[in-house]
């Protein structure tokens, strides 16, 4: 995580906060798709540091989360 950019750091911490709340629906519902989503989220912002490739990250892993719910 690049700790001299404030808004890559804001970034971070709102991606890994999304990623906790989604890690721990996923535990409660019993979903695979969800802890595995959410560990990703947690975990990934701490090695990209690119701020576009950061969100679509996010937009990617929050997409796949959605698609495995709807159609499992």
């Amino acid at each position: 995580m690049d700790l001299g950019n404030p808004w890559a750091l804001l970034s971070g911490i709102l991606i890994g906060l999304v990623g906790m709340a989604v890690f721990i629906r996923g535990k409660k519902e019993g979903q695979v798709s969800g802890l595995v989503g959410g560990a990703a989220l947690c975990i990934y912002p701490y090695f990209v540091t690119d701020m576009l490739l950061m969100w679509s990250l996010f937009a990617l892993c929050i997409t796949g989360i959605w698609w495995l719910k709807c159609f499992d």
